[in-house]
């Protein structure tokens, strides 16, 4: 035996990836178990809210409105800090999926708000409706009357005065009368808010306040490019608001024409916030874009109103055409009947990988531990990002058909070293050429499935996206485990002499060659 140039840096080599690999595999996988994260279940094992949304009355819309209204409605799930939810189209629906969260119905009703987000200036204030009795009759919403002149809410009456000495730094005349001629009308309904006339809309609930009449929209949520909520000195909830280089010109001319009066902001027919205008201010500056919104906001209230700004209103008018409440009970008995048959099939392999090519089997069955490990630690640290789709059985089938493909391609090389050595070579002088003629195929076949799973991850929808996601994931980590695990972990078992001419279960019985010694 003569002594190869270099074989000493590269038996270092070898040793060196074999250790990245186990420390890089079982060490992400630690520190994942060690940081409490777990992947990112879908509906179908943590259970759930479905929700089918479709165009009002029946509309066909361009599958542009739908894909805007599909990223303004993830967007407000990721705002609302709920994690793992699927927003998709579906034909000329929506479907939103939210795991695991069991107060659906209030979360989706912020999500699918489909009314413009608009700005319009207040009137008056009216009580809440009355339904009249006797022979009067209702008032009619879409004809609403003008305020009188005594509840008028403009400068002149408000007489907003900055102070400050007083908390809120300001005082205004808080004797205005209600506008009592609009008790008798109903608040307009949503298919009559119309933005170019006035309304007569209700506040928030939390808010106490009775309802506004305001005027035609003088701008809309468009105009906003960011809100964030906050607490201010007084430890009261505000939001502040980053416009765009338009709204914030357009925001300019309109609060200097309504300076010191309210400015309602209204969303699905409910006015979220009526604050006055720079009521610190003696006179008016311009606001740099910046504004910020207070006045008896609760928390809650706060986050609701920064999400409306922050993503905006849908391009379209959605309905629920079903809604449905899933329990995990059935996705678990999936997942465990077919965990149970991927374990089994798995247990299988292993017997059967051990007994044909036994110390070879070994490296099967570390590579698959390794496999193992990086799977689970990637799929759980994208699990705290919305940057892969969510975890179920679906993706549980794609990872159980990973596994053939990377059996196959253990079983590929072990096979070309066997053709290699019944052509008369020695295992030592048939790793390399076993393993470029098996890298060959390996990188050929799991190419054709990585490129299967990514058509199939952009063409296909709902939970067969999760399937192509996941067994392209493992495919392409296939590829890098047979690179840097099984090469160099089946080159340094089979250029020992010890570990390859073992009896009844070296490396050179596992290939069923008739001497293991080296050439």
């Amino acid at each position: 035996m003569t002594a190869v140039p270099g074989g000493g840096r590269r038996q270092r080599g070898l040793v060196i990836s074999l250790l990245l690999i186990l420390i890089i595999s079982f060490g992400s996988l630690f520190a994942t178990l060690l940081a409490g994260w777990s992947p990112k279940l879908g509906l179908d094992l943590a259970g759930g809210t479905q929700v089918v949304l479709t165009p009002a009355n029946g509309a066909k819309v361009p599958k542009s409105q739908l894909n805007e209204a599909v990223t303004i409605i993830r967007n407000r799930v990721d705002g609302l800090g709920v994690s793992g939810a699927i927003v998709e189209v579906q034909g000329n629906q929506i479907v939103v999926q939210v795991p695991g969260v069991k107060n659906g119905r209030q979360i989706l009703a912020e999500l699918v708000t489909t009314a413009q987000l608009l700005f319009r200036p207040v009137e008056c204030f009216a009580n809440p409706y009355t339904k009249p009795t006797g022979k009067v009759k209702p008032g009619n919403p879409q004809n609403l009357p003008n305020c009188a002149s005594a509840s008028l809410l403009t400068s002149t009456n408000l007489q907003v005065t900055p102070n400050q000495n007083l908390a809120a730094g300001y005082s205004y005349n808080t004797n205005i009368p209600v506008d009592t001629q609009f008790d008798r009308y109903p608040s307009t309904p949503p298919k009559f808010d119309n933005p170019l006339k006035s309304v007569l809309l209700p506040g928030l609930p939390s808010a106490g306040t009775g309802r506004y009449v305001m005027f035609p929209a003088v701008m809309t949520g468009q105009a906003v490019a960011s809100a964030s909520v906050a607490q201010d000195a007084t430890g009261a909830w505000v939001v502040n608001c980053t416009l765009t280089p338009t709204g914030s010109a357009r925001w300019d001319q309109v609060t200097k024409l309504y300076f010191h009066e309210f400015m309602g902001i209204e969303l699905d027919g409910v006015v979220q916030s009526a604050p006055l205008i720079y009521p610190t201010q003696t006179t008016w500056s311009s606001f740099g874009g910046q504004v910020s919104i207070s006045g008896n906001l609760t928390q809650s209230d706060a986050n609701a109103l920064a999400t409306a700004l922050q993503y905006g209103s849908l391009p379209v008018k959605l309905t629920p055409l079903n809604y449905q409440v899933i329990s995990p009970t059935l996705g678990h008995a999936a997942l465990v009947a077919g965990l149970g048959a991927g374990l089994a099939g798995l247990l299988l392999v292993m017997l059967y990988v051990l007994f044909y090519y036994r110390l070879l089997g070994l490296v099967v069955l570390t590579g698959l531990a390794v496999t193992g490990a990086i799977l689970w630690a990637l799929i759980a640290a994208l699990g705290q990002t919305s940057a892969a789709p969510s975890f179920d059985l679906a993706g549980v089938t794609g990872l159980i058909v990973s596994i053939g493909i990377t059996v196959d391609s253990y079983i590929v090389y072990f096979e070309r070293l066997k053709d290699e050595t019944r052509s008369g070579r020695s295992v030592r002088t048939s790793l390399d050429r076993g393993f470029a003629s098996a890298w060959r195929t390996v990188l050929a076949a799991d190419t054709v499935s990585l490129l299967a799973a990514v058509l199939l991850y952009f063409l296909a929808i709902g939970s067969v996206r999760g399937f192509a996601f996941f067994l392209g994931l493992s495919t392409l980590l296939d590829i890098i485990v047979t690179w840097f695990f099984t090469r160099p972990a089946v080159t340094l078992l089979g250029r020992n002499d010890t570990l390859t001419s073992m009896r009844g279960i070296g490396v050179a019985r596992g290939l069923a060659v008739t001497t293991g010694a080296p050439a």
